[in-house]
């Protein structure tokens, strides 16, 4: 070898490794609160129900049959995961529908029986005064905690924009816990429903849910939970928590998005928002997806085996970032209750950054993470769930969040630490 071409070597060699070595580590993706990957059992349990076993379970042929069956089988083992009868199943297209029709379906059925009661008391010669609550009575008011997911808080402003139900929203503390003594004496002046989450999607606080059904309850006001970012991670015993009605989303918890489903109690009457061929109970008309329910019932149930030992894990990584985060980044404030909170979920306010930019810097260094709720991305506006917490909307714009599904190494939390002050250094907000 000649020494032109070893230098000539040597020179490649080095502008190889230059390269690579300005090329970001694999991604670590921490924004399991907006969407997770789909394991590969869910995808083999889903598949022969697209390509061999397609037939429509309405149908009364022995492929529509064993749809059926299949359907029925995914119901059953989706409900006992959730401490559910299988008849409290409503399978969604998501946990966007399931709050759309709790919310939606409860207010409408509350205002059909007022109209059946007006015609069959006008048919009675019934005097007008004994005529049902009007708009703004107690019967027409909607109770929503300050932080629910705009798929509540938008369901909610349609039933005033188009109904006037009066929406009332419980505040909430600096930890986003809500203010049961208001829930209470709002819940005592009577209402057609109170929305309360379970846990919150952008800073991780695990609600008092079951104290707020009692007293919802208590008050003869039924309750809707939205479960969607606590379903496969902690907990959830519909049935024991005495809710009326539940949303669950399935790509929280490893199926494919598109899928959901709401849980109800024949107790409550609720108005279909779909009308059709009556499926699901009358109450979500349309052919049943049985792939995609298989493929919830199975990532449900994959996610509440050793649901105890992996969440142990996961706080103990979570507890192990806070730290190091905090120690990377003076300032850095976490956001949430430090305690009580979602086992792979931290999240934060920083000093003197806009958490767009700052997110937008740490994604080119392979670390994908999120500024607040994945349903408001490109508002450009700050998380509300700050914002009703107490926080400034300087400080709310500067939010983050670390989501995950698995467990960290002790490596991989070094590596965001670092890339958190190298990304606030070139920001130069430290």
């Amino acid at each position: 070898m000649t020494g032109q071409n070893a230098t000539s070597q040597d020179t490649q060699t080095q502008e190889s490794q230059a390269v690579q070595s300005d090329r970001p580590e694999r991604e670590l993706y921490l924004d399991a609160a907006a969407s997770d990957a789909v394991p590969a059992s869910v995808i083999e349990a889903m598949t022969p129900f697209l390509t061999e076993g397609y037939g429509n379970p309405s149908s009364v042929h022995a492929s529509g049959k064993t749809a059926a069956r299949a359907l029925d089988a995914a119901r059953a083992s989706f409900a006992t995961d959730l401490g559910a009868h299988a008849g409290d199943v409503i399978f969604t297209s998501g946990g966007t529908e399931a709050d759309n029709l709790a919310v939606k379906g409860i207010a409408l059925a509350q205002i059909r029986l007022e109209q059946e009661t007006r015609a069959a008391a006008a048919t009675a010669s019934t005097p007008a005064s004994a005529s049902p609550h009007s708009p703004h009575s107690p019967a027409h008011r909607i109770l929503i905690s300050a932080v629910e997911h705009p798929a509540v808080a938008q369901s909610a402003q349609w039933l005033h924009d188009f109904f006037d139900f009066e929406v009332v929203r419980i505040p909430v503390d600096a930890q986003a816990h809500i203010d049961l003594d208001a829930l209470s004496r709002e819940a005592r002046r009577g209402a057609t429903l109170a929305c309360i989450m379970m846990a919150n999607n952008e800073v991780g606080t695990i609600e008092p849910v079951s104290r707020a059904v009692r007293i919802c309850h208590d008050a003869t006001v039924p309750v809707h939970v939205d479960a969607v970012q606590a379903a496969g991670t902690i907990p959830v015993d519909f049935r024991g928590l005495d809710a009326d009605t539940l949303a669950v989303s399935g790509h929280k918890f490893g199926a494919p998005k598109g899928l959901g489903a709401l849980l109800t109690r024949s107790r409550v009457v609720i108005e279909p928002i779909v009308s059709g061929g009556g499926q699901e109970r009358g109450l979500r008309s349309g052919t049943p997806n049985v792939a995609g329910a298989i493929a919830l019932a199975v990532a449900l149930h994959e996610a509440c085996a050793g649901m105890e030992e992996r969440d142990a894990h996961l706080a103990a990584s979570r507890d192990a970032l806070i730290k190091a985060i905090c120690e990377a980044v003076p300032g850095a404030t976490l956001t949430g209750d430090p305690v009580n909170r979602l086992p792979g979920h931290a999240s934060f306010t920083f000093p003197n950054v806009n958490g767009e930019a700052l997110l937008v810097d740490l994604d080119a260094r392979g670390i994908e993470v999120s500024s607040g709720s994945a349903c408001a991305i490109g508002r450009h506006e700050a998380p509300g769930t700050l914002l009703a917490m107490g926080l400034s909307e300087t400080e709310a714009k500067s939010a983050l969040r670390f989501s995950f599904r698995e467990p960290l190494h002790h490596t991989d939390i070094r590596r965001i630490a670092q890339a958190l002050r190298a990304s606030m250094t070139a920001l130069h907000a430290m």
